[in-house]
């Protein structure tokens, strides 16, 4: 029996597939429990829809990302660190101070997308990737001066 997935289902197969499986399994686990309709015609054109749309969703996306990158390659932060007598640093440059920086130069990027390895606590130029999308992927600038 071909049934079309409307949730994932572990071991089976994604949201929007068409499945074969045994009509007893269809029958008394995923039609009753909603994880599953039957493949009709009008299901599979549904079905067709949907990954288009959501394929065109995908692109849409990428490209939004594409151009935020162009948008932040082309420019640079400018962050102070406060040190002492021996240029010991008091304190660090974080995630979230990146993403607090890039929102005055407005540019909205969330701090979980900033990929800082460590939290930055000398002074000096450092190029910190920014995962965008899932295959876009930025590298800002940022100075890192005395306050």
């Amino acid at each position: 029996m071909d049934v079309v997935l409307l949730q994932d289902v572990d071991k089976l197969g994604a949201e929007g597939t068409v499945m074969h499986v045994k009509p007893g399994y269809a029958r008394n686990y995923l039609l009753p429990r909603g994880l599953a309709v039957a493949a009709t015609p009008q299901q599979l054109k549904l079905v067709e829809a949907t990954a288009r749309r959501r394929q065109q969703r995908a692109e849409q996306l990428k490209a939004e990302a594409e151009a935020l990158k162009q948008k932040l390659e082309g420019r640079s932060l400018t962050l102070k660190l406060n040190v002492g007598a021996d240029d010991k640093p008091f304190g660090s440059i974080t995630t979230h101070d990146l993403a607090e920086a890039l929102k005055q130069d407005q540019v909205a990027i969330e701090k979980h997308a900033i990929q800082l390895e460590q939290p930055i606590k000398t002074l000096g130029v450092f190029d910190v990737p920014v995962k965008l999308h899932t295959h876009v992927t930025a590298t800002l600038k940022v100075w890192v001066v005395k306050a």
